[in-house]
């Protein structure tokens, strides 16, 4: 791989890397959800899912569909709910030397 494109890569699993990000990620695997499903099923502040929302759509990762007066969001990508499940496979493959690891905290 490309020092160039290893660059990306980083940058695609920092944004990742933040779990609202991700349990917003997966809230839209089951299908779209408007940012008050969001916040219901996160558990976070409007403000902060929109600004969690705005950063997902302006990397490629979500989009926005207006509906009437309402907005919804969906992966964009199905490569990205992908992403998601191999992680839940390689969690439950290594989820305890990944909890004991001292280099990364949760």
């Amino acid at each position: 791989m490309q020092a160039s494109r290893l660059g990306l890569t980083a940058k695609l699993f920092r944004g990742l890397s933040d779990p609202t990000r991700l349990s917003i990620l997966e809230s839209l695997c089951a299908g779209p959800l408007r940012v008050v499903d969001l916040c219901q099923r996160t558990g976070r502040a409007q403000p902060n899912v929109s600004a969690h929302l705005a950063c997902l759509r302006d990397c490629g990762l979500v989009m926005a569909a207006p509906r009437g007066r309402e907005t919804y969001y969906s992966i964009l990508h199905a490569e990205t709910a992908a992403i998601l499940s191999a992680a839940d496979d390689v969690i439950g493959q290594v989820g305890m030397r990944i909890c004991s690891c001292r280099n990364y905290d949760v």
